[in-house]
């Protein structure tokens, strides 16, 4: 499996977004569409995107009772997005459904990939406020490991964890990690953090990159060293 850079445009309009990637007059890359972006501008956005020609990640984390996601995910399926997601938390029976809804008739489907742990989330809080007592990297690999029993294609998890996910459930379960910075950057929110080439020694398959990119005096310029350091 080839690795990418996926950018996360987490824009609150569609001008917010088409000034940003129409910086790229090279390279198209692939983008993550997440909720504040999709809340603004519906699903038109994802098709106005897609037809400039950019692979998409569309990155709403679906979480609620097995039917509604599998109704949701059939909306979705229409799309022509690259890759969706769920929350593994939302249990086997959940990302089956999920899985049947994003199937087409046809047996086409974007990857579906489950979020393990948020990126934000620390083993701290996870017992304080989750009430959840395992150690973090306990819980991504027992998450991981029932969403690919439910017959998805990989999780979201951090650069950290990647390598222990494939060595969990094989090569070919897709790693996609969020909590990226280079080395002279802010790491901002998140707390589960490493650099673009540190990812790549890290086993991770795709690294979403927002602020360092988006955020960045040059764009383009930014987003090709990420390149270059993640994918060489």
């Amino acid at each position: 499996m080839g690795k990418d850079v996926i950018v996360a445009c987490d824009f609150s309009s569609k001008e917010q977004v088409f000034t940003f990637l129409d910086k790229f007059t090279g390279r198209k890359p692939f983008v993550k569409i997440g909720m504040e972006l999709y809340y603004a501008e519906g699903p038109e956005i994802v098709r106005q995107i897609k037809a400039r020609g950019h692979k998409i990640f569309l990155d709403l984390k679906l979480h609620d009772i097995p039917n509604t996601v599998k109704k949701a995910m059939a909306v979705l399926s229409g799309l022509d997005v690259d890759m969706c997601n769920v929350h593994a938390a939302g249990t086997s029976a959940m990302m089956r459904a999920a899985l049947e809804g994003l199937t087409r008739p046809d047996g086409s489907r974007p990857l579906l990939i489950a979020v393990t742990q948020l990126t934000s989330t620390d083993e701290d809080s996870m017992r304080r406020e989750l009430l959840i007592d395992r150690p973090l990297d306990q819980v991504v690999m027992s998450y991981a490991q029932t969403a690919k029993e439910a017959g998805l294609d990989g999780v979201v998890c951090s650069p950290l964890e990647a390598g222990k996910v494939h060595q969990a459930c094989g090569d070919g379960f897709v790693t996609v990690t969020p909590g990226v910075r280079f080395a002279d950057g802010d790491v901002g929110d998140q707390k589960r953090v490493t650099t673009p080439e540190k990812a790549r020694e890290l086993d991770s398959d795709y690294i979403v990159v927002g602020r360092p990119i988006t955020a960045a005096a040059d764009p383009v310029a930014a987003y090709e060293r990420c390149v270059k350091e993640f994918v060489g």
